[in-house]
């Protein structure tokens, strides 16, 4: 809170492609900061999905990829920059330099293993199930609980739902409901925020995702796992919307007798993947070992810089490397 009370401008920004957890965040403490009275401006690497823009405040928040060199000015001009939901500058691309090389005090919160270095003050708890779940505590510990609005409140939960799968992973612990409570006695009506995300999609994901199950499903029922994929070209015929495929990995899941997935698709000069995985197989491991990623045991991603047909064959490398584990980890109940 010191550092918050030295700033003049304070800035926030996420990862590369945000999702709930890294805008919720975002957004709960712009408007945290904003109503301590503080300049305050949210800056993200790239557009965010549609699904997400019912947050308050989310038509403020700047895009970098839309003018990097406005970009650039906004980190450049910062006394301090609160770095949420990601551990390594290079998970902020296209503006992972300009950030790093930013002259302003850095905070990091996060819950991804290994944070990187670079950050002046560090709060990195692996063991939370979410980012917004961290910055909740991290609000309440600073005693700012009794004050935090609904709005606030919306972003957190969105955050906390959303990166847990509607809390069905990496949901155990109690103490997750009792901060559910908390948020509850806030105003906030979880099961709009619920239909206001995953009850938003358009009619052209039903038909991606009705094509991709169809036509780009492989499963390996001896190795207890399943891939879906989509190239350029795949995803070309049919209007493509950004975060139309959010969840797509956890698909596979609903099998019986599949404890791992993942999800491989194509963009402009990169792979992006997805993994998910259940019982005790470490997903992150493999997406650390193969794409230059990581994550949490049951869900991580990654990425890969070449050609969408080489990403398939180093996937397909890796499952076999992975055979013994993927087959020590299963459960049959």
């Amino acid at each position: 809170m010191e550092a918050i009370r030295a700033s003049q401008e304070i800035i926030i920004t996420t990862h590369r492609s945000p999702d709930g957890d890294a805008l919720g965040s975002s957004l709960a403490l712009y408007h945290f900061l904003r109503r301590q009275g503080k300049r305050t401006r949210v800056i993200v690497p790239n557009p965010f999905p549609h699904f997400l823009r019912w947050m308050e405040g989310s038509n403020e928040v700047e895009v970098y990829e839309y003018n990097p060199p406005a970009g650039q000015r906004i980190l450049t001009s910062a006394d301090l920059i609160f770095c949420l939901d990601f551990n390594l500058f290079k998970r902020a691309e296209p503006m992972a330099l300009p950030l790093e090389e930013s002259p302003a005090k850095k905070v990091l919160i996060d819950h991804h293993p290994f944070p990187g270095e670079g950050f002046d003050i560090t709060i990195s708890h692996p063991e939370i199930a979410s980012t917004c779940e961290l910055l909740f505590r991290f609000l309440k510990q600073a005693g700012a609980y009794p004050n935090l609005t609904k709005a606030e409140a919306e972003c957190i939960y969105c955050g906390m739902m959303t990166d847990t799968g509607g809390f069905t992973f990496n949901s155990s612990d109690p103490e997750i409901y009792e901060i559910i409570s908390l948020l509850l006695r806030k105003g906030i009506d979880k099961d709009e925020i619920y239909a206001n995300v995953f009850h938003n999609y358009s009619e052209s994901r039903f038909r991606l995702l009705g094509f991709m199950l169809s036509q780009r499903m492989e499963i390996y029922p001896e190795l207890h796992s399943a891939l879906l994929y989509l190239s350029r070209e795949d995803q070309a015929q049919f209007v493509f919307n950004k975060g139309d495929t959010e969840g797509f990995a956890n698909f596979p899941l609903s099998i019986k007798g599949i404890i791992f997935s993942t999800f491989i698709r194509e963009e402009d000069g990169l792979v992006k993947l997805s993994f998910r995985s259940r019982q005790s197989f470490p997903s992150n491991e493999f997406a650390a070992e193969f794409f230059n990623g990581g994550g949490h045991l049951n869900a991580a991603g990654g990425e890969f810089y070449g050609s969408f047909e080489e990403a398939l064959e180093l996937y397909a490398q890796g499952l076999k490397q992975y055979e013994e584990k993927i087959k020590k980890a299963f459960n049959p109940f």
